[in-house]
């Protein structure tokens, strides 16, 4: 195998078609799913990220939103009535959600749905609840857990090297604090995703030290389900304005492709479509990626930084998108 580095000078033919094949090694002509839901049950945020086009700094602007455990029910209910096994729940820092908001929430969706995969909470706010709570992360975790979180999203990584995040996300928590929340939920039996948010003002050598980052961390615990490389879209966001354009199909396809071969010990590559968009994600399918996400539902990040893909997929759409690329797809819990 070629050393990280020795990935990038790899013609695009000879790099996707190891990477294919290391996918086909690890999971054959299989590719995951979910019929799940994304729930954003705040778009009010204490934080300024360059990137963000979807949170509101003020609470009182009009299209600022908070929604109560009631409205949380009924989404959830809404998709689960319609065959949803998962809950993709995360939201903005909202400075007066007090703890028991979260903990509420789990316990009401476990007792309403006591089946259904709980995937909730990024790095970045179990590190606002710690914070808030003045409590160590550990503990948050822990809380969470007992009020009925299954697992957590990779959110919040964007870039982990110091000299990027400090300039796209300086007010967010570190990239050691987002490796510590991972590690700390790890060791508690919380299996995570990571992410990697690229397409802005990183290099090809800050994606490679983000993914060692991950890499080594795997090795260390195991607790990583699925990796996800998100695409930096530049509407609506102040990032936007010194990184126009959306970079090239041929770059997110290489760098799905280097990410599975450098994160050969993290199970899945997501080929995430709301992001990437559905035609790039299924060439992902043969570059490297073995997970076409899910039915998604609702989504509203993305889609605010000008996402093109369509709001949600059907089960059936879904699964003839993967058959018609030749490949299985195979419905995970």
């Amino acid at each position: 195998m070629n050393s990280p580095k020795e990935l990038l000078n790899l013609p695009f033919q000879e790099l996707t078609t190891r990477a294919n094949a290391l996918k086909e090694k690890l999971h054959g002509k299989k590719v995951c799913w979910v019929r799940n839901r994304q729930i954003n049950y705040t778009n009010v945020c204490c934080l300024r990220c360059s990137f963000c086009a979807f949170s509101k700094i003020k609470k009182d602007s009009p299209a600022a939103y908070n929604m109560s455990l009631n409205e949380i029910l009924t989404k959830a209910k809404e998709a689960v009535d319609s065959g949803a096994c998962e809950l993709h729940i995360v939201g903005g820092l909202h400075p007066d959600n007090p703890f028991s908001y979260y903990t509420d929430m789990l316990k009401m969706l476990r007792k309403e749905f006591p089946a259904v995969n709980l995937k909730c909470f990024t790095a970045v706010e179990i590190c606002h609840f710690a914070k808030q709570q003045n409590r160590l992360v550990e503990s948050i975790l822990s809380e969470l857990k007992e009020a009925g979180l299954s697992m957590m999203p990779g959110g919040g990584a964007e870039i982990l090297v110091p000299e990027i995040r400090e300039q796209i996300c300086g007010e967010k928590e570190s990239g050691e604090e987002w490796l510590h929340v991972h590690r700390t939920a790890h060791k508690l039996g919380i299996p995570t995703n990571a992410t990697m948010l690229f397409g802005h003002i990183e290099s090809m050598e800050h994606r490679i030290k983000h993914l060692e980052m991950l890499r080594n961390l795997q090795n260390e615990t195991g607790g990583f389900l699925a990796f996800l490389p998100l695409v930096f879209l530049p509407k609506n966001n102040v990032l936007g304005r010194r990184v126009q354009n959306r970079t090239s199909e041929e770059d997110i396809l290489r760098t799905i492709a280097i990410s599975r071969l450098v994160l050969d010990n993290i199970p899945h590559i997501k080929a995430y479509w709301v992001q990437l968009g559905v035609e790039t994600a299924l060439k992902a399918l043969h570059c490297g990626a073995s997970d076409f996400d899910g039915t998604v539902m609702e989504e509203r990040i993305s889609h605010a930084a000008g996402a093109n893909s369509p709001g949600k997929i059907t089960a059936d759409q879904l699964q003839e998108l993967i058959k018609g690329q030749g490949l299985i797809p195979v419905e995970r819990a």
